[in-house]
């Protein structure tokens, strides 16, 4: 949940920087798939072993990000390279909060991987995501959730359902449930005008839902007798343990929802250090949470906790984050030049770049063209009085709203907490897809079906 607020009237200008200037980032992309793809299918090469160091991955970033940073600073444009860091620092400072926090919060027990009480997990997950944020739900039941399924052995589908349900579909009610509606809410969103895309919210999970069940149910009946019989064993009923970590959790929400940069602005501290105000309570909670359950508390332990899946991330997103520079001003400057019109356009398109982009900026983004489009087309697109101030219409909010938050999912670097479920299921032994395959057997066809009946639904 980003510190920055964007300037949404930029849609008439020229960007500085050519076409070719994507190509860092288009590099970047390709070699997280190919590496990922490398490492699920040839695990004892000898690349295997040089990208499963994070610094190695962290040195791959910010040599893809090397040509954008030398470009930036030709064309006199740092301030640019400056804010993307600032949103860095936002994104990975919340991120590393949560994932601290939740660490040290362990939900004892195991209950049995039966299909129906997976649906019911991801249902909680769904729900919990729109109160503590999508990082917070993953981080607090991916744990028990692949313990839950440890004694099985045909899993590789459920991180992913995981990712899809808890990770991004379920975080659409409200701002603090993803970083792009949050964004919004900073723009001037109203905060509980989000609860206006419940009908699309239950319609896409509710198939999402459907299609994991019956998934599920298939897997499930693969199982040995041997398998079943130790799921039944295991079966224990579950209990939080390390409870005063959601007082450190319920700290960083409230930094999330009532430090904002009007805030800020009124108390003067708009500009230097304090700017981060936000950020500094965030990162204190985990403190708080370090000094209550150290590395060596039994919550810890037993979550199997360890600072690899948060580097993993904080080394990845870096590089994108820098890479990604020119293709975002690229898309705020010339993207009135797409046509776009409609309001399936406005889902499918801020979608689309929400798979491969950032999905905040992104947003933002969107929203700029958006304001552009019905500034242009004055009563073609009637705006309800609540968003006159924002001068969006609802169905176009509504589809850069769910287009931003639904296809997050769509890639592992769509949404921050992909990358870190994926590598806590790897960290507990689930082989988890590559990047393509996450993308070729999975997200295209499980959501693209979804998405596309979301559209004729509500968008068209």
């Amino acid at each position: 949940m980003f510190s920055f607020t964007a300037n949404v009237q930029k849609t008439a200008e020229v960007s500085l920087f050519p076409l070719w200037s994507v190509l860092p980032f288009t590099g970047l992309l390709l070699t997280i798939g190919v590496m990922s793809f490398i490492a699920a299918n040839f695990g004892q090469s000898k690349i295997v072993h040089f990208w499963e160091n994070n610094w190695n991955k962290l040195f791959i970033a910010l040599l893809w990000s090397l040509p954008v940073i030398i470009l930036v600073f030709s064309l006199k444009s740092e301030n640019l390279l400056f804010e993307s860091l600032e949103e860095y620092f936002a994104f990975i400072g919340l991120l590393f909060a949560l994932y601290v926090i939740s660490g040290a919060i362990y939900l004892e027990g195991d209950l049995r991987g039966l299909p129906s009480i997976n649906v019911a997990f991801l249902a909680i997950g769904a729900v919990l995501a729109n109160l503590v944020g999508t990082t917070g739900a993953s981080m607090l039941l991916i744990r028990p959730f692949l313990k839950t399924n440890s004694e099985r052995k045909h899993t590789n589908h459920l991180p992913v359902f995981f990712i899809f349900a808890v990770s991004n579909i379920g975080g659409c009610l409200l701002p603090i449930g993803d970083p792009p509606l949050f964004l919004g809410y900073l723009n001037g969103v109203p905060f509980f005008w989000t609860l206006n895309l419940i009908a699309e919210w239950v319609v896409a999970l509710s198939l999402l839902f459907c299609v994991f069940y019956f998934w599920d149910k298939k897997q499930y009946q693969k199982e040995t007798a041997y398998q079943l019989a130790l799921d039944t064993k295991a079966q224990q009923p579950l209990k939080i343990c390390g409870g005063l970590n959601f007082l450190w959790l319920l700290g960083v929400l409230l930094a999330v929802v009532f430090i904002t940069p009007n805030q800020l602005a009124t108390w003067g501290l708009e500009h230097g250090p304090m700017q981060f105000l936000r950020e500094f309570i965030i990162l204190a909670m985990a403190g708080l949470s370090f000094i209550t359950a150290p590395l060596s508390s039994e919550t810890r332990q037993k979550n199997n906790f360890s600072f690899s899946p948060i580097q993993e991330v904080a080394f990845l997103f870096i590089g994108i984050f820098l890479a990604m520079v020119p293709a975002l001003e690229i898309l705020r400057t010339e993207g009135v030049k797409l046509g776009l019109t409609q309001s399936w356009q406005f889902f499918w398109a801020s979608g689309g770049l929400s798979s491969v982009l950032d999905n905040a900026p992104t947003y933002l983004t969107f929203l700029s063209l958006a304001q552009g489009l019905t500034a242009a087309g004055g009563t073609a697109y009637p705006i309800p009085p609540e968003l006159v101030h924002i001068g969006v219409p609802a169905n176009l909010l509504a589809a850069v709203s769910l287009g931003s938050v639904f296809m997050g999912a769509m890639t592992y670097i769509g949404n921050g907490p992909n990358f870190m479920v994926k590598a806590i299921a790897d960290e507990w032994g689930y082989k988890t897809p590559d990047f393509f395959t996450y993308i070729v057997r999975y997200s295209i066809p499980v959501l693209i079906p979804i998405f596309l009946v979301i559209t004729l639904i509500f968008f068209r």
